[in-house]
Formats: structure tokens, C-alpha cells, sequence
């Protein structure tokens, strides 16, 4: 059996070509089926978005340059969420060399 992908908030937005605040407004409001996972975290179904689509009659704009997720916004992820384990081992790094130069 196939496991299926669920789509994220951005990717359900680039595909209506929405901001990512009226795809929330949208699942909350239940005009579009939304799933959580872990009851937090927002996901669906390709199937039910493009059919969601047809009848509102939204645009595809995936090609719109400006909504594409660039390296920058993957690094700019990347960091927000893990800052505190980069900075954790900096510190850690830093005791270390610290202690070892006494030896």
C-alpha cells in the first residue's frame, strides 16, 4: 500500500495561490479539509486541495517566482528552529577548550 504525502500549510498556499494565513483561516473556517498531526500541526490532501480548487475557482501559481521556498528561507528555517542546539554546542566547545588548555 502507497503512504500518502499530506501537503503543508505553504505548500496548500502556492498551490491556491493564497498567503498562508487564508489557507489557516480556510481549514479553521472548514471550507478546506485539514488534518492535524500530533494536534498541532496543520496537513492535507492533495486530492481534496486541487478538488478545492476547481470549485472556488482559484488560480494554480506554483510558477510565481515569489512564492518559491528558496536555500534562504531553508537556512532561515533551519536556524529559527534550531538555535538553541547550535548555541548549546558552541558553549560546550568552548568549555572544553577552556578546560583542556589547563592540561
Amino acid at each position: 500500500m502507497r503512504e500518502e504525502k499530506l501537503l503543508t500549510i505553504r505548500e496548500v498556499s502556492q498551490i491556491l495561490g493564497i498567503t498562508e494565513k487564508e489557507v489557516i483561516d480556510l481549514a479553521e473556517s472548514g471550507k478546506i479539509p485539514a488534518y492535524k498531526i500530533g494536534g498541532v500541526y496543520l496537513r492535507f490532501k492533495r486530492e481534496q486541495i486541487e478538488e478545492f480548487r476547481k470549485d472556488s475557482g482559484l488560480t494554480y501559481a506554483k510558477s510565481d517566482p515569489s512564492l518559491r521556498y528558496t536555500f534562504i528561507d531553508r537556512l532561515k528555517d533551519f536556524f529559527y528552529f534550531n538555535d538553541f542546539y547550535i548555541l548549546s554546542a558552541l558553549i560546550i566547545i568552548l568549555m572544553l577548550l577552556i578546560i583542556l588548555r589547563g592540561y
